[in-house]
This record gives structure tokens, C-alpha cells and sequence, in this order.
């Protein structure tokens, strides 16, 4: 088995599996000032009171898999994003914080849910600047600055996020609160596809080296499918939101899964910095190592998220919550 392979696989399986699961919370909490009354603000944060600290896991799992299997790449990738890395925490703290006080408080609770909506924010625009940091800067060396590029890449990941929390409420409520919800996934699609655009015209000029490697050949036979596939996905999507409730978020999903694709596709097999996965990879022993690690906590990690999933499947109910 190449094991550097595996686990650069598995350390993007978890990436993605945090992307999808915890970005559907995150998107509910940027969507929450759109909304003016209390009980239906309520009412979309109790969709994700069950859920969303067992989607945060999967953060935890690929940040040690890229710490035990990637040391001299996390030595480097850490430092030159620590600044949108605090963003999000202090992001993810807030939103932790607001969860348990807003309950509390009967006063107070518009107050805590604007709270709940900045650790959203900070969350959603850190990831966003990681990213774009990632594409733009890291390759290169240096640490990452603010750029044109990075904004773009951060606003287009909350539109993302947005757009994961308008198809996940329009699929777990009923009534005025899901036609709002699918008005919101509506916009959202536009803002999506307009970041898109935006990113795959930002990027040649960003990397000289991703643009040859997207429009030459033969390269670009499998590299193209990626943005097409997109917007067909995103149409498909706009076609049936006025009359479909699970499926919108299904091909949601599998727009972050292209462009997760499309991001990797950029790089393998390089992790940033110029670090190849051999060069990165922990000593064979280690990663040998490490494999019982995830031998023991991988199922536990899916069996639970499936059963969480599982136990508050169906509709939010609509006067407590659950």
C-alpha cells in the first residue's frame, strides 16, 4: 500500500466531510438576519442544535491526520495561515458560546443570535481566506497577505455555505419558513455561480503554473468536465427548487464535491510549499503507526454522524424543536 497516498486521501475525505456537514450550520447562521421573528429564528437553529457539534469532528480528525501523517507540511501550512485559522476558531468559539446562552435568556436571545451569526461569519470568511491563501500565496511560499484573490475566494465559500444552509432548511421545514428558504437558495445559486466565475478567471492570473496545468493538454480533457458538470449541477438546481425539498441539497452537495475536486486536481501530488506527498509523509513506521489510530476511531466517528443523522432525520418539529 503507498501509505502517504492513503492518507492524503483520507485526510481530504475528512476535509470534505467537515466542507459538506459543517457548512450547511454555518450557512443556516449567515442566513439567521434575514430573518425578523423570533420564533422562526428558533426554529432554524433548532435544525442544527443536534448536529452541529458532531460535524466540527471531522475538523479535528483532519487537522491530526495532517499533523501525524504531514509534519513538515503542517509545520509549514500552519504559520502562514494563522491568521484566518484564529478568525475561524474565535468564529467556531462564538458560535458555541451563543448556542448554549441564547437558550437561556428570553431578553437577550436576538442578542446571542447576532452573536451566533458573526462566530458564522468569522468561521465561514476564515475558511475562505484559508483557502484562498492556499491557492494563491502558499504554493509560492511566504505568508499569506490579503489580496483581490483571497476575498473572492472568501466570499465565494459563504455564498457556498449559504447556499448548503437554504437547501438544508428548505429540506427540514415546512410553510412560510421553507418558501423563504428556497427564495434564499435561489440568490444564493446566482451569488455561487457568479464566485465561480469569478475564482476560475482569478486563478490563471494568480498561478501561472495552475494555469498551465488547466489549459493545456492533456490536462484540460479531465480538468474541464469539472466547471461544466457545476453548472449544470447549479441549473438542475434552480429548475426544481420551487417544487423539490431533499434534492436541493443533495446536488449542493455535489458542487462542493467538484470544486473539492477541482481543488485537488490543482495541486496532487503537492500539499503547498513546493512539499510533495513523499517528501511531507511521515517515516513508514509512523504512518504504520498511525493506521491503528484510525482503524479504531474512523468507524466510531461515521457510525456516530450516521446515527445522529439518522435519529433527527425528517422535519424540524415547529414548536420546540427537538
Amino acid at each position: 500500500m503507498d501509505l502517504p497516498l492513503f492518507f492524503y486521501a483520507l485526510t481530504g475525505f475528512a476535509v470534505l466531510m467537515y466542507v459538506i456537514l459543517d457548512g450547511f450550520d454555518l450557512g443556516v447562521g449567515l442566513l439567521l438576519p434575514l430573518v425578523g421573528e423570533q420564533a422562526e429564528r428558533d426554529r432554524m437553529i433548532a435544525g442544527i442544535v443536534p448536529l452541529w457539534d458532531g460535524n466540527e469532528t471531522w475538523l479535528v480528525f483532519g487537522g491530526v491526520l495532517l499533523f501525524a501523517a504531514f509534519p513538515p507540511a503542517y509545520a509549514a501550512l500552519l504559520p502562514a495561515l494563522y491568521v484566518p485559522l484564529i478568525l475561524m476558531l474565535l468564529g467556531l468559539v462564538l458560535r458555541g458560546v451563543a448556542f448554549e446562552f441564547r437558550y437561556k435568556t428570553r431578553m437577550a436571545r436576538a442578542l446571542w443570535d447576532g452573536v451566533f451569526f458573526l462566530g458564522s461569519l468569522l468561521a465561514a470568511a476564515g475558511q475562505g481566506f484559508a483557502l484562498g491563501a492556499y491557492v494563491e500565496s502558499l504554493p509560492g511560499g511566504g505568508v499569506a497577505r490579503l489580496s483581490p484573490f483571497i476575498l473572492i475566494c472568501a466570499a465565494g465559500l459563504c455564498a457556498g455555505y449559504a447556499l448548503l444552509g437554504a437547501t438544508w432548511l428548505v429540506m427540514k421545514n415546512e410553510g412560510e419558513l421553507q418558501e423563504r428558504a428556497r427564495a434564499w437558495a435561489r440568490a444564493c445559486v446566482y451569488l455561487l455561480a457568479l464566485g465561480l466565475v469569478a475564482v476560475t478567471l482569478a486563478t490563471p492570473l494568480a498561478r501561472a503554473d495552475l494555469a498551465a496545468r488547466w489549459f493545456s493538454l492533456p490536462h484540460v480533457l479531465y480538468l474541464a468536465p469539472l466547471p461544466l458538470l457545476a453548472v449544470l449541477l447549479l441549473t438542475r438546481l434552480l429548475s426544481i427548487l420551487p417544487r423539490a425539498e431533499r434534492e436541493p441539497f443533495g446536488l449542493a452537495i455535489a458542487v462542493f464535491v467538484l470544486g473539492f475536486a477541482g481543488l485537488v486536481a490543482s495541486h496532487f501530488p503537492y500539499l503547498g510549499l513546493g512539499l510533495s506527498l513523499q517528501q511531507a509523509a511521515a517515516s513508514p513506521k509512523s504512518l504504520e503507526f498511525l493506521i491503528v489510530g484510525v482503524v479504531l476511531l474512523l468507524p466510531i466517528i461515521l457510525g456516530y454522524t450516521a446515527y445522529a443523522y439518522r435519529v433527527f432525520r425528517g422535519k424540524t418539529p415547529a414548536a420546540q424543536g427537538y
